[in-house]
């Protein structure tokens, strides 16, 4: 039989964290633990309730518990499914099932997916939105790092100026910035160009995500990538011709299991592909980096803006992000 434990946690981040929408200064998580009695094994999960999706940590943890009959009757990942909505509620226990099953069989999760040993990946640095100031010396700071994640706010040119204090600061470094929906479709025509003169390569959901037809009639010479705009494969129709690559998020797919049937869905709609992330611990990092072979931009930085993380944490150096330690997941 398979018992369930959820509880919701708090990480203080290693300062504020500022977007358009709003500042925080930690991250609240929702653990779902799903522990198989009679082998001895227990399988985790993590999620991010997110009130842009309209959800809450009381909600989720809701959605969570009222799966507990369904799972304790021989519910597995893969009814689970068709039991609740793609969001962070699935994401932890479609996460859990997947970390139970490897548990019991004795393998990696990569195996039981039919994917390659995972390797470790570069993945961006994110820089919050802040006075162009502020964003330069915290450009500085992370000027070693390969890629780094602009926040930016919906304010044309004070953006272009925190773009220019971010380039000054960090001079060699890759740069994507994201607009989290903060922009107009003249402010993209107005902007790319000066991006581009300032070698950033992709900019993240510029337009409100329900607005986003006016990408369809402009040329997009700053590749634009789909984040609130993206949830599942049932999204993904809306997206063609407005975007030119997808941001995949467990929390939003709903878990691993429909991320890589996504994945594989935008591939082959001519998408590329990023993988990203909530502001999280090492345990919603862990199944994202299975995802995160393979793509072309890698957003898994949710640890490094901790101030303390799980034990055991991930590994970050140089290479990258590693796979994870089985005793954390997988």
């Amino acid at each position: 039989m398979i018992t369930l434990s959820v509880v919701a946690e708090e990480f203080r981040l290693r300062e504020a964290f500022t977007i358009s929408r709003g500042s925080r200064t930690a991250a609240t998580v929702v653990r779902a633990t799903l522990t198989d009695e009679k082998a001895g094994v227990s399988g985790h999960g993590e999620c991010v309730p997110y009130a842009r999706y309209d959800e809450t940590v009381e909600g989720v943890i809701a959605e969570i518990e009222a799966c507990r009959e369904a799972i304790g009757g021989g519910m597995d990942r893969h009814a689970l499914q068709e039991h609740l909505p793609a969001g962070a509620a699935r994401n932890a226990l479609d996460c859990a099932f997947w970390d139970l099953e490897a548990k019991r069989a004795g393998k990696p999760v990569h195996e039981l997916a039919g994917l390659e040993a995972p390797k470790p990946v570069v993945t961006a640095f994110t820089l919050s939105l802040d006075a162009p100031e502020a964003m330069q010396a915290a450009a500085e700071k992370n000027a070693h790092r390969p890629l780094l994640k602009v926040k930016l706010g919906g304010e044309g040119r004070m953006d272009l100026n925190r773009l220019r204090a971010v380039r000054g600061g960090a001079p060699d470094a890759r740069l994507i910035i994201d607009a989290n929906e903060g922009w107009s479709a003249t402010d993209y025509e107005l902007l790319a160009p000066e991006f581009l003169g300032l070698g950033v390569t992709m900019v993240e959901q510029p337009l409100p995500a329900g607005k986003d037809e006016a990408l369809e009639g402009i040329a997009r010479p700053l590749p634009v990538c789909a984040d609130e705009s993206c949830h599942d494969r049932a999204t993904l129709d809306a997206l063609s011709g407005r975007y030119d690559m997808v941001n995949i998020k467990l929390d939003k797919t709903g878990g691993l299991t429909e991320a890589l049937a996504l994945e594989h869905a935008a591939r082959a709609e001519g998408f590329k592909i990023m993988v990203g992330c909530m502001l999280a611990t090492s345990l919603a990092m862990a199944p994202a980096i299975l995802l995160a072979q393979g793509a072309e931009i890698v957003d898994l930085d949710g640890p490094l803006l901790l101030s303390q993380d799980r034990e055991p944490a991930l590994a970050f150096d140089e290479n990258g992000i590693h796979p994870a330690e089985p005793a954390l997941w997988g």
